[in-house]
């Protein structure tokens, strides 16, 4: 009998968490280049501002450049919430750029990103991953969203959150510098019921983590399910495949797919199967392996049922970690969440180039998405992504960075 959601989770397991971080903010004046810097000898923090491009309507884009105490430096821009950049350093100390993307708004505004539909490093909504055909019932009534994969609605349609121009709030705290990304997506946006009022908070940290706290609201009942979708390649954006980099998840179990990448319902264990990632594993060690789910995906493009009872915001579950061996770098992923979609790059196909000149090839990046289940809105059995008005959707994800010799575990 396949295993169901309900049946490894004991019923009443909380899966709407509290956030009780508070935050010092402060303004960063109105013209382009203004620099906010912290005092009382953190000196190398900042947050600097200048213009990055214009819509086509005319409104301007914003770059963010965030760096903390120890030299870790990331850009984002106010469209689609997207981080451009992203350096941390490696055994040696050196810095590197670490995830894909562009250095000009127009190649994000591009008919070939259009087409190739990447997602890099952007903030995803309302809805990460798939809905089946498009539609979901809720209180009795059918919604019929944009479809944009095939007959299916992916990461928030036609103009999800990915394509939206944040209002962005800097400020600083204890534990280092930040932005708040403030968007309000109003009722019958891409075909979801409310309008949600949804703010991100991306926290760069003395302690070398990158904190992404979401929170929204909502004047009707509505799914949400919002996740950030940077790709990464711990050796360096541009630097070549990612299937040598040491991938772990803290999961015994996944959810397979059909062909068109939608959950049946089923959850397996991923026991003497490809998704068994519960030891350090290279992630091209299986991959080509005649796998019917690894065929549908052409790689892995799965749903993971992470091991996090007990997590809160406070204390996110550790949920991933990858270790790349050149470099030593690691990245750990912990987070609130019940799911984590492991994307391995399957549909990079070359013809994006990136930030030092260098095109995106098949499998050249990848991406981990902490995440409700796909399809919950069709899917009684798993974990619930209905918001309710008087309710609030907190969730929290952090990314940790270090470098070390072997993959430890």
């Amino acid at each position: 009998m396949p295993l169901t959601y309900a049946s490894m989770r004991s019923a009443g397991t909380p899966l709407w968490l509290s956030m009780g971080a508070a935050m010092l903010m402060f303004g960063v004046a109105g013209a382009h280049g203004d620099t906010a810097t912290a005092s009382d000898g953190a000196a190398e923090r900042s947050v600097d501002r200048s213009a990055f491009g214009q819509l086509p309507d005319g409104r301007q884009v914003d770059v963010y450049r965030l760096a903390n105490a120890n030299g870790i430096e990331m850009r984002v821009i106010g469209y689609g919430g997207i981080i451009l950049s992203l350096k941390a350093p490696d055994v040696q100390g050196e810095f590197d750029d670490i995830v894909l993307g562009f250095d000009s708004l127009d190649a994000y505004l591009s008919d070939a990103y259009r087409q190739a539909n990447p997602y890099f490093g952007a903030l995803i909504g309302r809805y990460g991953n798939r809905i089946a055909g498009g539609r979901f019932s809720l209180d009795g009534e059918t919604h019929s969203l944009a479809t944009n994969d095939g007959d299916n609605h992916l990461h928030g349609g036609q103009r999800g959150f990915d394509r939206v121009l944040w209002q962005v709030e800097p400020f600083e705290n204890d534990a280092g510098v930040g932005l708040v990304l403030r968007y309000t997506s109003e009722d019958g946006e891409e075909g979801y019921p409310g309008n949600l009022e949804t703010e991100v908070t991306y926290t760069l940290t003395d302690a070398d983590e990158l904190i992404v706290d979401y929170r929204a609201t909502t004047d009707k009942a509505t799914p949400v399910n919002l996740t950030q979708h940077s790709y990464f390649n711990l050796e360096g954006e541009g630097s070549g495949s990612i299937l040598d980099h040491h991938l772990t998840i803290d999961a015994d179990a996944f959810t397979p797919v059909d062909e068109g990448l939608i959950p049946t319902g089923e959850i397996r264990s991923v026991e003497g199967t490809p998704f068994d990632f519960t030891q350090p594993t290279p992630i091209g060690e299986r991959i080509e392996q005649g796998n019917r789910q690894l065929t549908f995906g052409k790689g892995y493009d799965h749903n993971f049922v992470l091991a996090n009872d007990g997590a809160s915001v406070d204390d996110p579950a550790l949920a991933a970690r990858v270790w790349e061996p050149d470099s030593g770098r690691l990245l750990e992923i912990a987070t609130t969440e019940p799911g984590i979609q492991f994307y391995s790059g399957n549909f990079l196909a070359g013809d994006l180039t990136g930030k030092r000149g260098e095109a995106y090839a098949h499998r050249s990046g990848f991406a981990l998405e902490t995440q409700h289940f796909p399809d919950s809105p069709n899917q009684a059995d798993f974990p619930s992504t209905i918001l309710e008005p008087g309710d609030t959707y907190r969730s929290r994800t952090i990314y940790r960075f270090s470098a070390q010799e072997t993959p430890g575990s």
